[in-house]
């Protein structure tokens, strides 16, 4: 776990010192800032396994610097935990669709290093060996690679792992609260409508292929059967 290099962002000295510390109890390797702007600088320069990511920061908040990471193809895979103080749903939703994980203050340490455990397994997770062909929808769940029409489309972790769960059985009704703990495990604290936000992303990188997931009203969704 030594070789596992977690950035952590925070303008708060006492939280950067708790999370650095119970980090390097579990064996990671930590580095730490207060700045958006270097924590750019830092996960451009050097390979990053995943970022803890406050939201409220000086001058460049923490959802600017997601944006900005998942827009570059150095870091647009790179798992993002964030942390806030703020746990309205719009920020809620705002950070789930930028980050893998989601974690309000005050926190408990093991709660966040249980988390970043999950989004770090989810990563290391190779799934199946082959592609996945739907239409012309390609998946290849090694190299988290997602060809629409022969042409490469970036997601977010969150939405790959959807078109995951729902590729895998087409004609299979998911409800909201299944495609949750498909992505981040059970009992996660997440709304419906993040769900459908997520959704709405999905499709809409999908292109002419986004028809191909399908609301069941007042369930959930599936993905289309014969195609």
């Amino acid at each position: 776990m030594s070789k596992t290099k977690i950035l952590v962002v925070d303008d708060e000295e006492d939280i950067l010192e708790l999370v650095r510390y119970n980090l390097l109890t579990e064996g990671y390797t930590v580095k730490c800032t207060p700045t958006g702007e270097d924590a750019i600088r830092l996960a451009l320069s050097e390979p990053l396994d995943l970022m803890v990511l406050d939201l409220m920061l000086p001058k460049m908040n923490g959802v600017e610097v997601a944006r900005i990471l998942r827009s570059d193809p150095k870091t647009r895979q790179l798992p993002i935990v964030m942390l806030t103080a703020k746990c309205e749903e719009p920020d809620i939703i705002s950070g789930l669709q930028l980050a893998d994980d989601y974690v309000t203050k005050p926190f408990s340490p093991k709660i966040l290093l249980a988390r970043i455990s999950a989004v770090l397994r989810r990563k290391n997770d190779a799934g199946e060996k082959d592609f996945i062909s739907r239409g012309d929808i390609q998946i290849y769940p090694q190299r988290r690679r997602v060809d629409v029409c022969n042409e490469p489309v970036e997601l977010s972790f969150s939405e790959f792992q959807i078109l995951m769960i729902l590729s895998r059985r087409p004609g299979w009704v998911f409800t909201r609260s299944q495609i949750v703990d498909g992505v981040r495990g059970d009992n996660y604290p997440v709304t419906e409508r993040s769900v459908d936000v997520q959704i709405v992303g999905l499709r809409k990188k999908l292109g002419s292929c986004g028809n191909y997931i399908e609301t069941v009203r007042s369930v959930g969704y599936r993905f289309k059967e014969n195609l």
